[in-house]
This record gives structure tokens, C-alpha cells and sequence, in this order.
């Protein structure tokens, strides 16, 4: 926000708007969740996530990947925001906890369930795989610890 005085103009910066700091922190979350995949699975971002959507190719599962994280970060914003979570979640330590429980969520509903259906892979169900847990975890423990230091 500008102000502007007799002399000069002033700018105050130091926050982001709560949907703003969901999507800077997701898709944080989604990048350090990505190496991840790189380093284990390289397969999930060069074909299974692109397929998601009729691509493919390890650029377009980024793509991909990084659009999931940073509209993923918005929803955290919004439940951080908009229920009583906020209160708890203000805090780095509190942000971090909450931010490790959505991981856990997005990965029981999103990727046990919903991405081998999306992919008509239904006999997957559920798809219990660690690695796919373990980087949603540290998708939320990302997303969940720059929260609140990014709405300042």
C-alpha cells in the first residue's frame, strides 16, 4: 500500500493477502514435493500427472504438479482463514502441525482415491503408497510453516 506524504511516497510491504501467501506457500510445498518425485519416482511427473489432463512429458507434470500445489495452498488459506484453524495455525509451530494434517488429507482423498479413478485405474484403489504420503506431508510442513510468516 502507497502513501503519499509532502516528499515522498512510502510503500509498506512485509505481508500477502491470506490467498496470496497460500499460493507463494504451495507451490513451495509442491516444488520441495517434486524433487522428491524426481529423485524417487520420475515416472509420476513425466507421465502419470501430465495424463491427468492428456499431456505429457516431465515439463508439462510440473506444470501440472505446481498448479495442483499453488490452488491446493488457497484451499489451506481458506480453511486457515475462514474456520477456527486460524487461530491455531498462526504460528510457525501451529502452522506446520496444520499444515502436516492437510498433507495427510489431500493424500487419503487425492492421491489413495481420486487420482487412480481420474486415471481409470480404479483397481488401485486404495493406493497406499508411502512415498506419495510421505511428500504430501512435506507438501503441507512447507506450505504449513510459510503460512504464517508470509501473512506476517
Amino acid at each position: 500500500m502507497s502513501t503519499e506524504t509532502g516528499q515522498a511516497a512510502t510503500t509498506e510491504t512485509g505481508t500477502l493477502s491470506d490467498w496470496q501467501a497460500g499460493v507463494v506457500g504451495g507451490i513451495a510445498g509442491a516444488v520441495v514435493f517434486g524433487a522428491m518425485m524426481a529423485a524417487m519416482e520420475p515416472m509420476m511427473l513425466a507421465e502419470m500427472i501430465p495424463m491427468m489432463y492428456g499431456l505429457d512429458g516431465e515439463l508439462a507434470g510440473w506444470f501440472v504438479h505446481l498448479s495442483h500445489g499453488a490452488t491446493l495452498g488457497v484451499v489451506f488459506a481458506a480453511l486457515v482463514e475462514l474456520t477456527p484453524l486460524g487461530e491455531f495455525a498462526g504460528t510457525a509451530v501451529g502452522g506446520i502441525a496444520a499444515g502436516v494434517v492437510y498433507g495427510i488429507v489431500l493424500w487419503a482423498i487425492l492421491a489413495v482415491v481420486v487420482m487412480p479413478v481420474w486415471l481409470g485405474m480404479a483397481e488401485m484403489v486404495p493406493n497406499l503408497d508411502v512415498g506419495s504420503l510421505v511428500g504430501h506431508v512435506l507438501y503441507g510442513a512447507v506450505l504449513g510453516a510459510l503460512y504464517p510468516t508470509l501473512r506476517g
